[in-house]
């Protein structure tokens, strides 16, 4: 069974939204739940569909608004969280409209990247994992982080990092990989990190795989500006076929880096048509939900773009679902997620975005965690 069939079953019980008879990777919905209709949707409701509010995880309680106003999902930030966390999900869940669910996400990597270390416990880097143990084990380990996940209300891990980097150093400015890539070898990435997707996928947690189309011997670290990766022929002779292998095999999910590719596009991935729609939708013929990297990152900014700008260009490019920073408090993650919904609405009011396009973006959405909507 492909892994996106089997997460998408089981969030069923996960987030108690209505799952479709027929959920198959890049299948025509035949089966789409009539009373989820896009047609009918307001813009408001589809641009929100769309975006993930950034919330610190101690703070969740608080975004009851922006969760019955239907964003499509919510990414938490911080390094601990309420044991109550998973309860506090749960009842947000059930508010959403039409309790269809949303998308809790969190970069549960392992080593230094880790977000819930009170209710997830503490495992190795990638490189560790790569080193001393099987892709079995490895399978198992993952298995283990899904279900904690599970428990605290999580339903999608933003890894494994599927980027190509043999450079044995603790990530940073000058690498944003080092530790977080499970090494330099495109096998051992490739076997090691469908390892991780697959646990994760046992314990009903979807996995994403990133960072599109690989991040390795990259320029700089996205995070704090622009940042270049290797040549576009020598990614497609390379790192490009950890991505590849993950799709066919069945991953649910990918998020595209913020970094230029040379020979392929000078814009952030994230922001560029011949990125996603060109070689991931077209050449790799992935149909699974496409996300962004942060679009609060300094490679944004210094392409000369707000989040709300760079939010209309990603998904007019062929993204799903927009990701955003932690913007330093409550109050100010709500304001930037409705900035940003707020933008993608106006753009299709004004001819900038094709309502078709935003349409197709949140039936992706709505399908990564099983529900099929008609109307795209």
């Amino acid at each position: 069974m492909a892994l996106a069939v089997l997460v998408a079953a089981s969030l069923l019980a996960a987030t108690g939204s209505r799952v479709g008879a027929d959920v198959r990777r890049g299948s025509a919905r035949a089966d789409c739940d009539p009373a989820v209709n896009l047609a009918t949707w307001s813009l408001a409701r589809l641009a929100a569909q769309t975006v993930s509010v950034p919330v610190q995880a101690a703070d969740v309680g608080a975004i009851g608004r922006e969760v019955r106003t239907g964003y499509g999902g919510i990414l938490l930030f911080g390094t601990s969280a309420p044991p109550s966390l998973g309860a506090t999900l749960r009842r947000l869940q059930a508010t959403t409209p039409q309790r269809l669910g949303l998308l809790v996400m969190t970069d549960e990597e392992g080593g230094g990247v880790l977000r819930l270390d009170n209710l997830v416990a503490a495992f190795p880097w990638a490189r560790s994992m790569a080193r001393t143990m099987s892709p079995a084990q490895i399978t198992a380990l993952a298995r283990r982080v899904g279900a904690q996940l599970l428990a605290a209300g999580v339903t999608m891990d933003l890894a494994p990092v599927l980027d190509v980097d043999g450079r044995n150093v603790e990530p940073g400015a000058s690498d944003p990989d080092g530790y977080r890539s499970f090494g330099g070898s495109v096998g051992v990435v490739t076997a090691d990190g469908e390892a991780f997707a697959r646990g994760l996928t046992e314990a009903h947690v979807v996995p994403v795989v990133k960072h599109f189309p690989g991040l390795g011997g990259s320029t700089g670290n996205t995070d704090d500006g622009a940042a270049a990766t290797l040549p576009w022929p020598v990614l497609e002779s390379s790192a490009l076929h950890a991505f590849t292998s993950a799709i066919a095999t069945g991953a649910p999910a990918v998020m595209v880096s913020n970094a230029r590719i040379p020979g392929l596009t000078p814009l952030p991935a994230s922001l560029s048509s011949r990125a996603i729609t060109t070689v991931l939708r077209g050449q790799l013929g992935f149909a699974g939900l496409v996300m962004t990297d942060s679009l609060t990152a300094g490679a944004i900014s210094a392409a000369g773009r707000t989040p709300a700008t760079a939010a209309v260009e990603a998904i007019r490019a062929g993204a799903d679902l927009v990701l955003l920073g932690d913007a330093g408090s409550t109050s100010a993650d709500e304001r930037l997620a409705v900035s940003v919904a707020t933008a993608i609405a106006s753009a299709v009011s004004h001819g900038a975005l094709a309502r078709s396009t935003l349409k197709a973006a949140a039936a992706h959405v709505l399908a990564s965690h099983g529900v099929l909507a008609c109307g795209a």
